[in-house]
């Protein structure tokens, strides 16, 4: 099983969420959007603990099976296509959720997250 986590999932496995962990732990490759990763890092620094998870983000980018994951060209189409669905049934999702719907649409990757409003993409599968 080859994973896309958003920043949820990534913040509940640093917390210990064993659901996260064991679901993390049995993926064969782990990819993490880039736009998780401005997210992830935003956070940081409008923390008090910029350091201390940083210093853990770079430890699980350092596995060998977690993959940094940024959109493209093709990426647009999907981006595209995904935001015209969401209009026109009146949906409204974040424009960085999109990206990551999109690149999980585009890879064909399941979607660990915990927003509920990924469940407006039904061609999305997520966990």
């Amino acid at each position: 099983m080859n994973l896309l986590l958003d920043t949820n999932a990534y913040s509940d496995f640093v917390r210990g969420d064993t659901t996260r962990i064991e679901l993390i732990q049995t993926a064969q490759t782990i990819f993490l959007p880039l736009i998780v990763l401005a997210e992830l890092r935003a956070g940081f620094a409008a923390g008090n603990q910029e350091l201390k998870n940083a210093a853990i983000l770079q430890q699980f980018l350092n596995s060998p099976r977690v993959t940094i994951l940024s959109p493209n060209e093709q990426t647009t189409h999907h981006y595209a296509q995904i935001y015209a669905q969401l209009r026109k049934s009146n949906q409204k999702i974040p424009s960085n959720d999109i990206w990551i719907a999109a690149l999980a649409i585009q890879h064909d990757l399941i979607l660990c997250t915990s927003d509920q409003h990924f469940s407006y993409l039904c061609q999305l599968i997520t966990c």
